[in-house]
């Protein structure tokens, strides 16, 4: 039985090895694959100067509406210009807040143009900040919509109204009032308003001065041309992202979408009846950023996801629809929206979340599966980095608390060990006596497990824990943006990023980057915090004696340096916690065998490793 409980061990341990090796050898080289293509796209793509939004259809019967932008637009010249041309090309008003440098499109209406003032492309203070939404025109139009479809009373806005304001500038304090009139009795007013970080709150308003009622349906939308690069990781989402009520989280990645109808089927056509939901939220997300549309919560609403084909390539879209609302002469409506646009910054989130009541919008960030792991994981780490200042040292110390947790099921773990290694002689001379009969053989070791009170299964306990507890650490050293460019100590200036020392230019000594070698460049990029982690993984496969099966002798003594190649590539905290927990696995170890009585085979295993390997020399 021993080996069975070795067995297990080997299996789980192969199990994790194997989705490790999926993430390095397929997900990554698809990444890249991914991110080649969409730049050999992006050279050759070129968008519509402003594509507008389709006329409604007619409403026999209260019917609803088509959400704006899911029928192809009237093909134009394609151009691509400048974000600077593009920028320059409308009338806007400037948007300035502390996290938040950009414009309003006064032709539209649209907010399209939103940079981020404390985040950068790379580590350097003087790389260019983030940019989030860009207008149309560009290379990659990224852009938030509101408005009204509807019948009466003459036309409402579309992407080519030219709104006049009453400011220059939208600030925290100053909120800018767009108007505009038909001409045939609707008055519209859309006064935007934003706060200190990254929530815009849009009010829609009409004013019916004409004789005849008019019907209309509330919109708002996120607006992407063309498939942006992304990471192509099966532990995170990347694309459109909402809750619908009580449908719950949705998610669909651009290449999903792309094959099914528009999501849900059927909420975006015209119907007899119209069904809505309460509560949530639509929008497009990557990694570290996102732009969601935030209906009001109290108010029934529809919710799809589409991709269409415009003139110079795909559209995906995010979108809300609003109930109908009719105004007799003389009457006025007001709906309040809002949007997301933003570092999905966990505070800032959760304070979003709480503070507007918007059902589940927490879940913007992919805490994945491991959901009630992840997240409190992430406040402790939290609370440490502002406790010293340093998300490595809250990782090291979130491992010693770990241990601590964990400690009494260790204890019994390695107890249990202690006393099938004292039973050994018993176990062999059961296992010889009852060779050529495997059924007496299980049960006289059943028996003889009883007596002893031993649980054979008690060692993988440790094992089957340390699992959850590192995909949760993975994915938010991975997902959340505050690991984003966080320093350690020395070299290490990224947490969420690879160590990026190698010892196959030895430390930097060397003028090359052994990461630019076609093929064997990821295998190469091996650092000073990989290599202490395959050690210290080493070291803690010594402290036990080795396994009489050759197999799995040679698995056990090969594994450390598979995990020190594999973990090369993956977040430098991650490889920092995983060397620090084997070092304190070693140390804790070695404790509970001394305490039980048990020797330490060590010392015993590295004279055994290094004596063999001298052995050859002597002869």
């Amino acid at each position: 039985m021993r080996d069975d409980n070795k067995n297990l061990i080997v299996a789980i341990v192969l199990s994790m090895a194997v989705l490790l090796g999926w993430q390095y050898f397929f997900a990554a080289p698809e990444a890249e694959r991914q991110r080649l293509a969409s730049q050999q796209q992006q050279s050759t793509q070129v968008n519509p100067n402003a594509p507008n939004p389709p006329a409604s259809p007619s409403q026999a019967g209260g019917a609803a509406p088509t959400v704006p932008g899911t029928v192809p637009a009237t093909p134009v010249a394609p151009t691509v210009e400048t974000r600077e041309a593009a920028l320059a090309r409308s009338p806007r008003v400037a948007i300035d807040t502390p996290t938040i440098a950009g414009s309003i499109n006064l032709r539209g209406g649209r907010i399209d143009d939103v940079a981020l003032r404390n985040y950068r492309e790379t580590v350097d203070p003087r790389s260019p900040n983030i940019v989030l939404l860009s207008p149309a025109g560009t290379q990659s139009p990224y852009y938030a919509d509101f408005g009204w479809v509807g019948t009466g009373n003459g036309p409402v806005p579309t992407a080519e109204t030219v709104w006049t304001a009453d400011s220059t500038t939208l600030t925290p304090s100053t909120p800018v009032t767009l108007t505009w009139d038909n001409g045939q009795g609707l008055v519209f007013r859309r006064t935007i308003s934003v706060d200190g970080k990254s929530m815009f709150t849009v009010k829609n308003a009409v004013e019916n001065r004409g004789t005849a009622p008019a019907t209309l349906h509330p919109y708002g939308l996120v607006s992407r041309h063309g498939k942006p690069t992304t990471l192509g990781y099966y532990v995170l989402h990347e694309g459109l992202i909402g809750v619908l009520g009580d449908k719950g989280l949705q998610e669909y990645t651009y290449d999903a979408i792309a094959k099914e109808d528009p999501v849900p089927a059927g909420q975006n056509t015209v119907g007899e009846v119209w069904e809505g939901v309460n509560g949530g939220f639509v929008g497009i997300t990557d990694k570290y950023w996102a732009a969601a549309v935030i209906p009001d919560q109290t108010q029934p609403y529809q919710g799809s996801f589409t991709m269409r084909q415009g003139p110079t390539g795909q559209i995906y879209q995010a979108n809300m629809l609003g109930a109908a609302q009719t105004l007799q002469p003389g009457a006025t409506t007001e709906v309040t929206q809002r949007l997301f646009a933003g570092a999905k910054e966990v505070a800032t989130v959760d304070a979003y979340h709480e503070a507007l009541n918007i059902r589940n919008f927490d879940l913007l960030i992919d805490w994945g599966w491991f959901y009630f792991i992840t997240k409190p994981l992430f406040k402790v780490l939290d609370f440490f980095f502002h406790l010293f200042g340093n998300f490595g040292i809250a990782i090291l110390l979130v491992t010693v608390l770990l241990k601590i947790l964990f400690f009494p099921l260790a204890s019994k773990s390695y107890a249990s060990m202690a006393k099938m290694k004292a039973v050994q002689p018993e176990m062999v001379s059961i296992r010889e006596r009852f060779a050529d009969d495997k059924m007496k053989q299980q049960q006289a070791l059943m028996e003889l497990y009883r007596k002893e009170k031993i649980n054979p299964v008690a060692g993988c306990w440790p094992v089957l824990i340390q699992i959850p507890v590192f995909f949760a650490l993975y994915k938010v050293l991975f997902v959340t943006i505050e690991m984003r460019h966080a320093p350690f100590f020395g070299w290490i200036r990224d947490l969420a990023a690879p160590d990026p020392t190698s010892i196959f230019n030895l430390f930097g000594l060397l003028p090359y980057n052994p990461g630019a070698v076609p093929v064997l460049g990821p295998f190469l990029m091996l650092g000073v915090w990989p290599i202490l982690m395959g050690i210290t993984m080493w070291l803690q496969m010594k402290m036990n004696p080795e396994p009489p099966d050759p197999v799995q002798k040679q698995v056990f003594a090969w594994m450390p340096v598979i995990f020190t190649f594999m973990l090369g590539s993956f977040p430098a905290g991650l490889v920092i916690y995983w060397a620090w927990n084997n070092l304190l696995s070693v140390t804790q170890q070695a404790f509970i065998m001394r305490k039980n009585g048990v020797k330490i085979e060590l010392w015993d295993n590295l004279r055994k490793t290094f004596s063999r390997k001298a052995s050859p020399a002597k002869g």
